[in-house]
């Protein structure tokens, strides 16, 4: 059942809500600075029970907020931004439930399964705190996972393929769609439908959402498979389209479905 996820963009030690395809470029684009820390908005998921929350470091002087962030809500929060097979173990050692993986598998943009195995054997084989980052750009009707803050296109496409081949060594997927992210003009929705038919390990989809209505939208299309994130249009960034409390009481209306379908479904058994 699709789930509102929530995020933590760090930039120089401030938590931001950027224009994905401007970092790097020399005409960067920030829609949102916060006055408050990371630990501030980890507290308010933590508070509200927004579970499998992704903390994004987005360049240097980022890491003792992301620290603090973990500190408020311990083994609860996915950290990514810089991650490599020597600094993973660190990340989990110092509260993060998961690590997310992106630019380091593909070196001079191309994909390595080794670096991928040795992330892996850094986290003692556990796949369950990876998560691969295949966010991506599209080119030509096909989507092309993007590295380096979403400047650099890799080798590897989005298809049921990658998918496949990468869901054996993680427990989920993040994907931005670095095109739309940061620009509340709607989600990719052709992105989002295929991911459903592709996926079977949880995923979360970022990029142009900007209203409530994105998360109805993202179930009918991905058949409850994916989940959604939000970061400009919500009002806790600064945003006007999404309030906060509406994607939490998504998530409780969510949950009590599953809680349903769950209890009918052992009555069955019975």
């Amino acid at each position: 059942m699709t789930k509102f996820r929530g995020c933590i963009d760090i930039h120089a030690g401030q938590v931001k809500q950027i224009v994905g395809g401007t970092l790097d470029t020399g005409n960067l684009t920030t829609n949102f600075t916060s006055a408050l820390p990371a630990s501030h908005f980890a507290r308010l998921y933590r508070d509200h029970g927004v579970r499998g929350c992704h903390v994004i470091l987005l360049g240097p002087g980022c890491v003792e907020a992301a620290e603090d962030a973990l500190e408020a809500w311990p083994r609860a929060l996915q950290v990514g931004g810089g991650v490599t097979a020597e600094n993973a173990a660190g990340w989990i050692g110092r509260g993060a439930e998961k690590v997310i993986l992106t630019s380091y598998l593909f070196p001079n943009a191309s994909f390595s399964l080794d670096r991928l195995q040795a992330v892996l054997e850094a986290l003692d084989n556990d796949k369950e705190k990876l998560v691969i980052d295949l966010s991506c750009r599209r080119r030509d009707n096909k989507w092309i996972v993007a590295m380096n803050r979403w400047q650099t296109l890799t080798d590897m496409e989005v298809n049921q393929e990658s998918i496949s081949l990468l869901e054996s060594h993680c427990s989920e997927f993040l994907i931005h769609a670095a095109d739309v992210e940061g620009l509340c003009r709607g989600i990719d929705e052709d992105l989002v439908r295929s991911l459903g038919q592709w996926v079977s390990i949880p995923t979360t989809y970022a990029g142009g959402g900007k209203s409530v209505e994105d998360l109805k939208r993202v179930r009918e299309l991905s058949g409850g498979k994916v989940d959604l994130t939000y970061g400009s249009a919500l009002d806790i960034f600064g945003g006007k389209g999404v309030r906060f409390e509406e994607c939490v009481m998504w998530n409780k209306e969510a949950e009590e479905i599953e809680r349903a379908g769950d209890g009918a479904a052992a009555k069955a058994e019975e």
